[in-house]
């Protein structure tokens, strides 16, 4: 990566560019390589308990609840539980628009996203998503269901055409209670103002979908899957901007393989910096009655990333996480770039006290730290990463022993308010203070 004072890192959508010397990931590989540790006086200090019993944070934040599972909405059902990834975007007279996914398997009533059965995709499933509009009070003005009849609507992605991709992360096939296949993307305007009909979006591919990233030059989206055998792929549309029109999807490729016994697996033995020229392999069948879009890839020489999670674009680089990779299953984060068609592994955790298993990423504005939502054992953090690499710790999870993960962080258009949920029970917080203050 070539460092200059522009550069910058930025979920693909996002409204505000981050200024930055060095990226967070690339100081935190540099301080690793070195054999330095992480400063205690970094950050925003120590962290303080609320009253409420919701969340530790430094002196100065403060922060508020604005929407709880059971919660009645502004369309007369109950909030919806598992919150998970969500993105922030700009709405009329300064009101942030929330676009929140719930990650709920299964059939039933309990927890459901609620929608008329002819907008749902299949009518007893029970995930989806909800839209809040907040206002620059960081109040909630309204809270509906926007999609519904998915299941586990774990991650996605925002566009930079105004909207949110939500990901099932569920393959199940049709029952006597599931009339659909399962395994697809879903968009929802970040205009809609009640549940739209929900549309698979099947040349995109059906797999165990975790997250996208929109490239803004070409209209590509870059796609990862949440299994230790995942592929990475892309989806070139027919027409950028939109998907619904179908295109081709395409997993990556490491060298020119073309054999399945020879397709690289990516879990261990690569060294940090260590870079491959990458081509892509088109999926004969994107939208299988069976699960097996990433055999098909193995098949044509396609590389196996370790339970791929998060990714983000910035500056026309591609990020992305393998929760379970490396060393003792503990992480690592890969760069993609276009423009040379070459893959290199970024970062890979040296120990679980440096980096853990990361999972919803996102950067704040302000200041270009890289905030990570933690998803591991009891307590979970929300933890910061400044432009230096030096890691601190920005929020705590108090609520029953802290025993639930983070997700879907993300800010405010004007950099001043984070957004967050903690899935179980299924809460959206607003947090907000002195972020120019961190040492």
């Amino acid at each position: 990566m070539t460092l200059s004072r522009r550069k910058f890192f930025t979920l693909a959508g996002a409204t505000a560019a981050t200024t930055l010397a060095v990226s967070p990931l690339e100081g935190l590989l540099a301080r690793a390589a070195f054999g330095q540790t992480t400063p205690t006086t970094i950050g925003y200090g120590p962290l303080f308990p609320g009253a409420d019993g919701l969340l530790a944070v430094p002196a100065g934040f403060q922060y508020r609840e604005i929407s709880r599972t059971g919660n009645l909405m502004s369309d007369g059902n109950p909030v919806p539980s598992n919150h998970d990834g969500m993105a922030a975007f700009q709405g009329p007279r300064g009101t942030t628009i929330l676009i929140c996914n719930h990650e709920i398997g299964g059939t039933g009533t309990t927890g459901k996203v609620q929608v008329p059965s002819d907008l749902a995709y299949d009518a007893l499933c029970r995930g989806g998503t909800t839209t809040l509009v907040v206002n620059s009070n960081r109040q909630l003005v309204k809270q509906f269901a926007s999609l519904g009849g998915t299941i586990r609507n774990c991650a996605g992605g925002p566009t930079p055409w105004g909207s949110w991709i939500t990901c099932e992360e569920d393959v199940s096939g049709t029952s006597s209670e599931r009339v659909q296949l399962h395994g697809y993307n879903f968009e929802i305007p970040a205009s809609a103002t009640g549940p739209v009909k929900a549309v698979p979006l099947t040349a995109m591919g059906r797999f165990n979908h975790e997250a996208v990233a929109v490239d803004p030059a070409t209209g590509i989206v870059y796609q990862t899957e949440d299994r230790g055998d995942g592929l990475f792929y892309r989806f070139i549309p027919n027409v950028p901007g939109k998907l619904a029109e179908g295109g081709r999807l395409q997993a990556l490729r490491i060298g020119t393989n073309s054999s399945s016994a020879g397709s690289v697996n990516t879990a261990s033995g690569f060294n940090i910096g260590q870079r491959w020229n990458v081509n892509w392999v088109d999926i004969p069948i994107p939208n299988p009655t069976t699960d097996n879009v990433r055999v098909q890839g193995r098949n044509l020489g396609a590389a196996r990333f370790a339970r791929g999670e998060g990714i983000w674009y910035g500056n026309g680089e591609f990020y992305f996480c393998c929760t379970s990779g490396g060393p003792g299953s503990r992480g690592q984060v890969f760069r993609y770039i276009p423009a040379t068609e070459t893959l290199d592994l970024f970062v890979e955790s040296p120990s679980a006290g440096t980096l853990r298993a990361p999972d919803n990423i996102c950067i704040a504005p302000l200041n270009g730290d890289l905030i990570i939502c933690e998803d591991g054992d009891a307590p979970n953090f929300l933890r910061g990463v400044t432009p230096q690499g030096q890691l601190y710790d920005l929020a705590r999870n108090t609520l029953n022993n802290g025993d639930s993960e983070f997700a879907g962080a993300c800010f405010s258009p004007d950099g001043q308010t984070l957004f967050v949920n903690i899935q179980n029970p299924g809460i959206t917080l607003a947090i907000w203070g002195p972020w120019e203050t961190r040492i």
